[in-house]
């Protein structure tokens, strides 16, 4: 058996093959699967993995990285995202139904 080749490729210069393997692979984004590569000279980049029949790949992304302080956060977005009612909830608005017993049974 043939030992696959090792490439890295830009996303926006990937041949087609390797985007249709993004796509198969991560189907729903691939946000949660960005790695920082960090080269020999500590200059870094983001990529994800994928493989196709004949290659395994790196292929380069673009991250946007939020580095707004606290303070800059809060001066640009305000508190308009949360009230008091809302505070301390977690999850979806339809999360936070009153418990149901345990006991309770459902006939049909």
């Amino acid at each position: 058996m043939e030992k696959k080749r090792k490439l890295v490729v830009s996303y926006k210069s990937a041949p087609e093959e390797v985007l249709e393997a993004v796509k198969k692979k991560y189907p729903n984004g691939y946000n949660d699967f960005v790695i920082k590569v960090t080269k020999p000279n500590n200059d870094f980049f983001y990529a994800i993995t994928v493989d196709t029949e004949d290659a395994s790949y790196l292929v380069k992304v673009d991250v946007k990285i939020d580095n707004l302080t606290e303070e800059e956060f809060e001066k640009e977005f305000g508190d308009e995202g949360t009230s008091s009612s809302e505070e301390g909830t977690i999850g979806r608005e339809d999360d936070n139904l009153e418990n149901i017993e345990a006991s309770e049974s459902f006939e049909d």
